[in-house]
C-alpha cells in the first residue's frame, strides 16, 4: 500500500473519532469518551505530517511544470532553487511518517511509577540511590511534569534503601521507561579514608500507571492493614494510623504507603501502585515477547540488567545498550537526562521501523 493510501485512511479515522466525541451518547459513557479521545490525540500527528506532506507534493509538481514551460531563465532559475529546497524536506517529512506509522506501545501515553531501590554497596548505594532520585525530580521539573512521593525508606547514612513515586505528565511512561534496569555509580564513598574507588548500584523500575480501566480490583482480593507513619513526617508520626499496608491475596504483592497524614489519601496511592504492579506482571511478559523479536532498549528491570555507569573520577557517564559515552556527569546527575533519552529512542525507534520492514 502507498504511504498517501495508509496516510488517507489514518486521517479518515481520526475524522471518524472527532464525530463520535461530539456524540451525545459517547460523551456521557466515560470509559468510551477518554479512550476515544486518547485515540484522536495519538493520531493528530500523523494527520498533521499528512497535511504538510500533500503540500510540499502539490508544491512540488507545481515547480516541475514551470521548469518544464516557463520560457523566462529568471524564473526557471526560481523554480529550480525552490526544487532544490523541497525535495530533502520531502525526504525527510517521509522518514518522519514512517516512524510515525509505526505502531506505538499503547503503555507510552500514561504517567509512570518509579521505584528506585539501594543494591550493592551499603550506605553508598542508599546516598546514590537519593542522587538518582533528585536527577529524575529535577528532570521532571523541567518537562512540567508533578512528582508525588509514595513511600521511603530512608538510608542510614543519607538517602535511600527504597523510594516509590508518581510521575504525572503528558507521556511521562514513554519517557522514563529507558531508565529502568542498574544504575551503577563509581566513585570514593565519605566514609572511605583510604581514598580508594568503590563500584555500587540502585536499580530502578518503571511501571505504565496503569488506569481503572485496565485492572479490575475486588475488595475479597486485598487485605488493609493500617498502621503507625515511621520516618520523617512531624508531630503525626507514630500517633496517627494514616499509613496503609495493602496485600494483593491472589498474587501476594504487598504495597505500603505512609507518605501522607492522611490514611484516605494513602489509601488511594497505594491502589494506584498496587494496580501497576499487577499490571506490569501482564507488561513484563509483553516486553519479553518483543525482546525475543528484536533487540529492545527498555530492560524488563531485572536485577541482572546493567544499564548505566556513572563514573565520578572521570566525569563520564556510560549508557551500555547503545555504547554512548558523556563526558558532562555533573550535568546530568543534576537532571539534564534528556539527549541520552533521545538516543536510547532513537535506536529503539530504529529497531522497530527495522522490525516492520522485515515484517513486510
Amino acid at each position: 500500500m502507498e504511504i498517501l493510501d495508509k496516510l488517507e485512511i489514518i486521517k479518515n479515522r481520526w475524522e471518524e473519532i472527532g464525530d463520535k466525541m461530539n456524540d451525545p451518547d459517547v460523551m456521557t459513557d466515560v470509559k468510551k469518551f477518554v479512550k476515544l479521545n486518547k485515540d484522536y490525540r495519538e493520531l493528530e500527528p500523523v494527520v498533521n505530517a499528512y497535511k504538510e506532506y500533500k503540500n510540499i507534493l502539490a508544491n512540488i509538481e507545481n515547480t516541475k511544470e514551470v521548469l518544464n514551460t516557463e520560457k523566462d531563465p529568471e524564473f526557471k532559475e526560481m523554480a529550480k532553487e525552490e526544487l532544490e529546497e523541497l525535495l530533502p524536506k520531502k525526504e525527510k517529512l517521509e522518514e518522519n511518517i514512517r516512524l510515525l506509522l509505526i505502531p506505538k506501545d499503547p503503555q507510552d501515553s500514561k504517567n509512570a511509577i518509579v521505584e528506585i531501590r539501594a543494591g550493592t554497596g551499603g550506605d553508598e548505594a542508599s546516598i546514590f540511590a537519593g542522587d538518582l532520585f533528585r536527577m529524575y525530580q529535577k528532570f521532571c521539573e523541567s518537562k512540567k511534569w508533578k512528582v508525588d512521593i509514595v513511600n521511603i525508606s530512608e538510608g542510614t547514612s543519607g538517602g535511600f534503601k527504597e523510594i516509590v513515586f508518581n510521575v504525572t505528565g503528558d507521556g511521562a511512561y514513554g519517557i522514563m521507561k529507558f531508565e529502568s534496569g542498574v544504575h551503577r555509580v563509581q566513585r570514593v564513598p565519605k566514609t572511605e579514608t583510604q581514598g580508594r574507588i568503590h563500584t555500587s548500584a540502585a536499580s530502578v523500575a518503571v511501571l505504565p500507571e496503569a488506569d481503572e480501566f485496565d485492572i479490575e480490583l475486588h475488595d475479597r482480593d486485598i487485605r488493609k492493614d493500617t498502621y503507625c507513619s515511621s520516618g520523617p513526617g512531624g508531630q503525626s508520626v507514630n500517633t496517627t494510623y494514616s499509613a496503609i499496608r495493602l496485600t494483593h491475596i491472589p498474587t501476594g504483592i504487598v504495597v505500603t504507603c505512609q507518605d501522607e497524614k492522611s490514611q484516605i489519601k494513602n489509601l488511594a496511592k497505594a491502589m494506584k501502585v498496587l494496580r501497576s504492579r499487577l499490571y506490569e506482571r501482564e507488561y513484563a511478559k509483553y516486553l519479553e515477547e518483543i525482546s525475543s523479536k528484536r533487540k529492545t532498549m527498555v530492560s524488563t528491570g531485572d536485577r541482572s540488567a546493567k544499564i548505566r555507569t556513572y563514573n565520578w573520577p572521570q566525569g563520564r557517564v556510560t549508557d551500555h545498550r547503545i555504547n554512548l559515552t558523556l563526558y558532562n556527569l555533573s550535568a546530568i546527575i543534576d537532571g539534564d537526562i534528556q539527549e541520552i533519552i533521545d538516543k536510547l529512542q532513537m535506536a529503539e525507534n530504529a529497531e522497530r521501523l527495522k522490525e516492520e520492514v522485515e515484517g513486510l
